[in-house]
């Protein structure tokens, strides 16, 4: 069976490239474009769906303020209050 092809061309760097491509071999592709075939097909086939979500990363400071925060609470430098309902949190709030 005859099957047409198309190229797909795709501008990008040659580390961005080179990086992906070890990657895939890794992971046991026979190359960067055995995987970009298998996931245009699974994304056709609606076998997949792609989301993209910004991973949040602290900065060192800030991880040493809340880690600081932290120890304080977990030493009672710190009180904090505990509600064993939703109803109890509000009505302390509103005070």
């Amino acid at each position: 069976m005859y099957m047409s092809r198309t190229v797909l061309q795709v501008p990008m760097s040659a580390q961005l490239r080179k990086s992906a491509e070890d990657e895939a071999l890794r992971q046991g592709f026979s190359s960067l474009q055995d995987l970009t075939r298998l996931f245009f097909k699974k994304l056709a086939d609606k076998a997949i769906r792609v989301t993209l979500e910004e991973s949040i990363a602290l900065s060192p400071p800030a991880i040493r303020r809340y880690n600081n925060m932290s120890d304080e609470i977990q030493t009672g430098k710190v009180k904090t209050v505990s509600f064993s309902d939703i109803g109890s949190l509000i009505k302390y709030l509103n005070k």
